[in-house]
């Protein structure tokens, strides 16, 4: 499950790359504004799934609080969810050689 929590976050970094690195300069730096609704639209969906991924994937496997407030805060933070990944492969192998 935490497999498929970490593709989700992955996921939800790159949408908010394409957002913040695509669609908005191209809003204001080129004054084309037509990427940002669609582009903000999946970034959202994904932003979603992260956190519903985060609350059926997570439980039970023993994260502290201090993991589980790290991991939420990562979707808030731009590059969070990547620099977040690190920490959950780590746990994905432990829990994997178990």
């Amino acid at each position: 499950m935490i497999a498929l929590f970490r593709y989700i976050g992955v996921a939800e970094g790159i949408t908010t790359l394409l957002l913040f690195g695509l669609a908005m300069p191209a809003k204001y730096w080129f004054g084309y504004p037509d990427l940002v609704p669609p582009i903000g639209l999946i970034h959202g969906v994904a932003f979603i799934a992260y956190i519903l991924a985060m609350t059926i994937c997570l439980p039970g496997r023993g994260f502290s609080g201090f993991e589980w407030m790290r991991t939420t805060l990562a979707a808030f933070i731009p590059l969070g969810t990547f620099l977040n990944d690190p920490f959950l492969k780590r746990r994905q192998l432990a829990e994997a050689s178990q």
